[in-house]
């Protein structure tokens, strides 16, 4: 058999071995070394992310949603590699590799041994629940200095890290791209949201972003943009000593280039969101001391809503799902991020 041959061959033998199989398989203590006490299984968008005691294995969804593309298992294998690869950047012996997940000549799954590669799995270890940033914020304990070394530890990477050489009609076409797809979203007919109040707001963002495209391509010459993290939200902090900041966005590397400060700044609303107003000043102001050149306010804010634009989208495109995990959260979410994106419109058009 050519080698083509061969790679049509796996290809088969996956698409035969159904996601809900490997689910089941992966759900069972029996699937993993010890074999642990138990394994807590959890559906996202695109993975399911299984934890025992001290790992955590996330298994990509064959799914489409574009720019992602996890349809086939060289993409899901490519896309666990640089999922390892790039959170490495953040974290400290964290992620730890990647694993097949194996069909033998019986028809067994396994994580060991030999047969034919049917998936691929992303290894980690599992970090404290408790100190999730999220959490902390939830219970009330969140103090100056978390934020500050969370602050650090990314300036710390921002200001060692290669600037990113591209064309600045092409990050804000990009932006604007960004914004016509959550129209398309948000705008269609099933979606509980009021049309108007939509068009309204994705109008004033488009705005300010035509006015402050001078000032961010300036931006992009001078060096300021660099390749990210990319979706940078409280549940994705871990604060340890030092912080862990975990599960970048992995699948579409244009999205990963950004200014820190939209980046900090986009991690900072995401914590008022959750009633801890004092995270994005402490935030800006460690990043200014760090790396310098702080755009002007108005441009954070401007920042500010084109993110909390494209979060209403995401939350909403949760409901075009076949089978939406926890439905009726996503309308009330989405309307908390329009309001957010009109709040920091306003603060922009100051």
């Amino acid at each position: 058999m050519t080698a083509q041959g061969v790679k049509a061959e796996v290809g088969r033998v996956s698409d035969e071995v159904s996601l809900a199989r490997k689910v089941a398989f992966l759900s069972s203590p029996d699937a993993y070394p010890g074999p642990p006490a138990n394994v807590l299984s959890k559906e996202t968008h695109m993975s399911w992310v299984f934890l025992t005691a001290d790992r955590v294995f996330k298994l990509k969804k064959p799914v489409l949603y574009p720019p992602l593309d996890f349809t086939t298992l060289e993409r899901r294998r490519h896309f666990c590699a640089e999922e390892v690869r790039l959170n490495q950047r953040f974290t400290d012996d964290v992620y730890l590799g990647t694993i097949p997940l194996r069909l033998d000549a019986n028809g067994r799954l396994s994580l060991a041994g030999t047969g034919e590669i049917v998936d691929h799995l992303v290894e980690m270890r599992r970090l404290p629940a408790d100190r999730m940033l999220d959490t902390v914020i939830g219970r009330g304990g969140l103090q100056v200095t978390d934020v500050v070394a969370v602050a650090r530890r990314l300036g710390h990477f921002y200001r060692s890290a290669e600037p990113q050489r591209i064309a600045g009609q092409h990050y804000t076409t990009r932006l604007l791209e960004e914004i016509e797809i959550a129209r398309d979203v948000l705008l269609r007919p099933r979606i509980a949201v009021s049309p108007d109040w939509v068009k309204h707001v994705l109008g004033r963002t488009q705005a300010l972003l035509s006015r402050w495209t001078p000032a961010i391509e300036s931006r992009i010459e001078n060096g300021y943009i660099l390749e990210g993290h990319a979706d940078l939200r409280p549940e994705h902090v871990c604060l340890t000593d030092p912080p862990q900041i975990f599960d970048c966005l992995e699948f579409d590397p244009r999205l990963r280039l950004i200014d820190p400060y939209d980046e900090l700044n986009y991690l900072g609303l995401e914590c008022e969101l959750l009633g801890a107003a004092l995270v994005r000043p402490i935030l800006l102001d460690t990043l200014q001391e760090m790396i310098g050149h702080r755009p002007d306010q108005r441009l954070i804010a401007t920042y500010g809503a084109i993110r909390a634009v494209l979060r209403a989208r995401i939350s909403l495109a949760h409901l075009l799902d076949e089978h939406p995990t926890e439905p009726a959260r996503w309308p009330g979410d989405t309307r908390a991020y329009l309001a957010l994106a009109e709040a920091e419109c306003d603060q922009a058009a100051g």
